[in-house]
């Protein structure tokens, strides 16, 4: 198994025995929905709303080797723990507060990646409002890819829906006019 299919495995398998509501994102989940790329790491969301954070967080360092010195002051203040699987890869787990992580977890579903190795992973429009958000050339380029793989299989109100107020909190007017260039050159606009 590819290593960081077995780091995400481990993680998924450690928080589904702790209970808690979890998905992946990330660039592991963008060949689910777009077109295949590499990716060295692991990202997931574990639904927290502020009141599990202490748990999550101990249960997660003892687990995964930190990957900050401060593991877990950081991640109270960044709400992401940096952590690192026995195997090298590394696994960013975010602390999920907001209603937009609690939807994207409830509307995710499992992803068969082979035989017996499943991950649960955000939806198509999720990925992309994620992505759009953090707003790196890389995440764009992976918009790029979903939209073209996925076009008229997109629910495009949900997307402008969610991305919208995250980017007004983010205070980046650029997110948006973004998305919607990337739909247009699809003809989806």
């Amino acid at each position: 198994m590819n290593p960081v299919h077995q780091a995400a495995l481990d993680l998924q398998q450690f928080v589904q025995g702790a209970g808690w509501k979890f998905c992946f994102i990330g660039g592991i989940v963008v060949p689910r929905w777009g077109v295949e790329r590499m990716t060295r790491d692991a990202d997931m969301t574990v639904l927290t709303r502020f009141v599990q954070d202490d748990e999550c967080i101990a249960g997660l360092l003892g687990r995964f080797a930190a990957r900050h010195a401060n593991a877990a002051e950081f991640a109270a203040r960044a709400r992401v723990l940096l952590l690192r699987h026995e195997n090298g890869v590394e696994l960013d787990v975010a602390l999920g507060a907001f209603d937009f992580e609690a939807r994207c977890i409830e509307r995710a579903s499992w992803w068969t990646l082979q035989r017996g190795v499943k991950l649960f992973t955000c939806s198509a429009e999720d990925l992309i409002v994620h992505k759009s958000f953090a707003s790196r050339d890389r995440d764009w380029a992976d918009v790029d890819s979903i939209v073209s793989v996925q076009r008229e299989r997109l629910n495009l109100v949900r997307i402008r829906a969610e991305l919208a107020p995250l980017a007004e909190l983010k205070e980046d007017a650029t997110i948006v006019p973004r998305l919607e260039r990337i739909l247009r050159e699809h003809g989806l606009a």
